[in-house]
């Protein structure tokens, strides 16, 4: 039950290779607990497994295993906040094991729709799933002052022009004191990918990492992927996706441009402070994102 591409992130260090070790035992403890069947053959993504099952009822259902880290620490407590509003349902959770069981949602995501079609889509999904978040939920305030302390790390040698460094810092230092910053409950990775066509019909997102935030920090993800589709007209598709989240949601177009200016140079930060080699064509799309934003 466990793919080859999944066992072999065991590669990424030790505590990969502790929990995909636990991972076969901690299917059949599920399995059997919650009485499911194994209904299929299982996929994965970047940070979990998901193993189509039936219910005792027949109930077609996902059976979802998260490889532990902050960002997903709260993804049981977001979905039962949005019901299946907006969102995949979910049918019951063990937190402390890092398990889902999920309806079970059709493969069908908004791969191949027109990029800007695409947009309005996940702008409406922003209408649907930006509502008061729960106390429990990690602040976005306080990932935008850590980023601001970050940020200033950057040496001035650094492939990027120090002026956008010290731009994003800034803004990130205001919008951390902004208390606008705080309080809507946002999914935070929302993007084609994590969308997906569901069996009553429309679209709903998945892969939440919730967040209490603000709503105008969620469209980065929507403009740096499916970016070889930009090639030839980077400033133009940019700004068009951008114009058209804006425009769905409703959103205040200079605030969710200082968030997108943020997130990109805080990626950035990360591929230089992060990584021991930085991928050059990924900061220059950044840059680039950065930069079409304000023109």
């Amino acid at each position: 039950m466990i793919p080859p591409g999944l066992q072999a992130y065991a590669g990424r260090g030790p505590e990969w290779a502790a929990w995909l070790e636990r991972l076969p035992g901690l299917l059949r403890d599920l399995l059997a607990e919650w009485e499911l069947t194994v209904d299929g053959d299982s996929r994965h993504g970047n940070t979990a497994l998901v193993l189509p099952v039936r219910t005792t009822a027949g109930r077609q259902a996902a059976l979802k295993i998260v490889w532990p880290h902050w960002e997903a620490e709260h993804e049981a407590l977001a979905l039962q906040h949005w019901h299946g509003a907006g969102a995949v349902r979910l049918l019951r959770a063990d937190p402390h094991r890092w398990a889902l069981l999920l309806e079970r949602l059709s493969t069908e995501d908004l791969s191949d729709l027109w990029d800007v079609e695409a947009c309005g889509v996940v702008g409406d999904l922003y209408r649907r799933l930006h509502r008061p978040a729960p106390p429990q939920l990690r602040t976005l305030s306080d990932q935008a002052a850590r980023w601001a302390d970050e940020l200033g790390r950057i040496d001035r040698s650094a492939p990027v022009p120090h002026r956008m460094v010290q731009h994003a810092r800034s803004l990130a230092a205001d919008l951390a004191s902004d208390p606008a910053t705080d309080g809507t409950l946002i999914h935070t990775d929302l993007h084609f990918h994590n969308v997906l066509a569901a069996p009553h019909g429309g679209w709903v997102a998945i892969d939440p990492k919730p967040l209490s935030g603000d709503a105008h920090y969620e469209l980065a993800p929507m403009l740096w992927n499916r970016w070889s589709e930009l090639d030839g007209r980077v400033r133009d598709g940019v700004r068009d996706r951008f114009v058209a989240l804006v425009d769905a949601a409703g959103l205040d177009e200079d605030r969710a441009r200082d968030w997108v200016i943020v997130r990109m140079l805080v990626s950035i930060k990360g591929e230089l402070l992060d990584n021991h080699a930085p991928h050059r064509d990924w900061i220059t799309a950044m840059l680039a994102i950065a930069k079409a934003v304000q023109d």
